[in-house]
């Protein structure tokens, strides 16, 4: 078992990898994709250090570089999902499970939705992002759940055991996996209803829904953190004064728990949680 799992190589993670390993705690950092930075078109001008601007992606990659260089094991890997187990954590990517006394999110905010006619009218309202948050809901109901990668699979697992009645929707997307589950892989042109959604329309057909769950990419800091029961305050997960959320041992970092949304900040954040996670392991 690790001593740290850090979920997100982005500035907030890969810091808090390095003032771990300043402090002798072997840390493990999964990635996926570049976050917030990954959408910079123009080039970031107002971080320290750097006498030219320089793209966010760059950015990014030089931290990994860094991290790794100093012996800090990253891999680049789609997580999926994360649990409590005795003395730690379970995180579970696309291609393995690791074990951790304690998990650091630090994925920031990003999240795959759809860009679909009705989607943010019916969200909330028969459209869920969680599985295993509002699956419960609709037990023995009429169940969509769209997407059609390892997230996706990670999802339907939960929604079968609530229902025998789960369809998948890959919205045009091919599916090569073996499920017993219906399977429609016509593009999605909307989603429909009264005061809850009740349909979904594709390019050849309509059908009924009593729920849907997006389960597109991969999930973000705040998917996992409501699965474990974390306390969520405007789109923020809630931390303490030493980056530790109300669950023991599950600390978060950057973005996702809000003030300024900037590269500076997040690298702060990383190494003030970084002190924390380690006082935190030489008390237990």
């Amino acid at each position: 078992m690790k001593q740290v799992a850090i979920i997100g190589y982005g500035p907030a993670g890969i810091t808090a990898g390095i003032y771990l390993k300043r402090n002798n705690i072997d840390s493990i950092i999964i990635g996926k994709d570049l976050g917030a930075l990954d959408g910079y078109t123009d080039l970031v001008e107002n971080y320290y250090g750097f006498a030219e601007p320089i793209p966010g992606k760059d950015l990014i990659a030089n931290g990994v570089k860094q991290a790794k260089r100093l012996g800090i094991q990253v891999i680049t890997d789609s997580v999926i999902s994360l649990k409590e187990i005795e003395g730690g954590f379970q995180i579970g990517t696309a291609k393995h499970k690791y074990e951790a006394k304690t998990v650091l999110l630090a994925t920031g905010k990003t999240r795959t939705t759809i860009n679909k006619p009705g989607f943010i009218k019916y969200r909330g309202k028969g459209i869920s992002m969680c599985a295993t948050c509002d699956g419960y809901f609709y037990r023995r109901k009429k169940i969509a759940v769209v997407g059609c990668g390892a997230y996706m699979l990670h999802e339907l697992e939960y929604l079968n055991r609530m229902s025998p009645d789960v369809t998948i929707f890959t919205d045009g997307n091919p599916f090569h996996e073996e499920v017993s589950n219906k399977v429609v892989t016509e593009p999605i042109i909307s989603f429909t209803g009264t005061d809850k959604v009740t349909h979904i329309e594709t390019e050849h057909g309509k059908y009924d829904v009593d729920g849907i769950f997006i389960a597109l990419g991969i999930p973000s800091s705040i998917e996992f953190a409501s699965q474990l029961g974390v306390i969520v305050e405007k789109n923020n997960l809630l931390v303490n004064e030493n980056y530790e959320t109300n669950v023991p041992g599950l600390f978060a970092a950057g973005d996702i728990i809000g003030g300024k949304l900037q590269i500076a900040k997040a690298v702060y954040d990383g190494m003030m949680v970084a002190d924390s996670i380690y006082k935190y392991l030489n008390k237990k």
